[in-house]
């Protein structure tokens, strides 16, 4: 089992919940001179601030239901393909049913394309006279590797300075759910929840850790 791990800034290895809560406070503690001096910042990659934060995650539904029930037959045939080409033979009866299967367990895997950002976040934003951190530990995370296709779990960690509104703390968890349900690479699905919670919230600063495990032969 390859440990893989990827974040907003450095590395960490073996995290214990106080390394974690820690690392959050210094990637935000440079967002409060940020704050001070009158502009907002997202501590990315390698603690690099965006200067500017794309829009597109208020667009981002590329699939819908109708779409699924369209793409089915497909998907299973291409599976039924899938299995003939692993020496497999689709018609005995333990693999009768699997592309219909398989097809749907992708579908679902992936339904964080059927979603939009903007439509769990709408009723869950609250005005609040609140500026102290807040973190919210171990979401649970699945996604799929894009590079692979195949699942790799973990947890992630939010933290933000709120600049006068702040987030409904399970909408932080749905919002890692449309990102992480999607097919990914562990480096974009941090940066993707960072910027969507700087678009709803426009907070002093947000950190994100993400600690993640794949089982992929060490080709991760």
């Amino acid at each position: 089992m390859e440990r893989t791990k990827a974040k907003l800034s450095d590395n960490l290895t073996g995290t214990p919940p106080q390394t974690v809560n820690r690392h959050l406070e210094e990637r935000l503690a440079t967002t409060k001179y940020a704050a001070r001096t009158g502009s907002s910042q997202v501590v990315c990659e390698n603690g690099v601030p965006l200067s500017t934060v794309p829009d597109s995650w208020k667009e981002e539904r590329t699939r819908s239901l109708e779409d699924n029930e369209m793409s089915l037959p497909s998907l299973a045939a291409a599976y039924t393909t899938i299995l003939r080409g692993l020496g497999e033979d689709p018609e005995r009866q333990g693999l009768l049913k699997t592309p219909w299967r398989a097809a749907t367990a992708m579908q679902y895997f992936t339904k964080g394309y059927q979603e939009k950002i903007t439509d769990v976040l709408n009723d869950a934003i609250f005005d609040e006279d609140h500026d102290e951190m807040v973190i919210v530990k171990d979401i649970d995370m699945f996604s799929m590797c894009e590079h692979h296709l195949v699942p790799f779990i973990g947890k992630v960690h939010i933290g933000y300075l709120p600049n006068k509104r702040v987030l409904g703390l399970s909408k932080l968890a749905r919002i890692v759910e449309i990102y992480s349900r999607r097919l990914q690479v562990q480096e974009r699905l941090t940066k993707q929840i960072a910027v969507a919670i700087t678009e709803a919230l426009k907070p002093a600063g947000v950190g994100v850790v993400i600690e993640a495990t794949a089982k992929e032969g060490g080709a991760y």
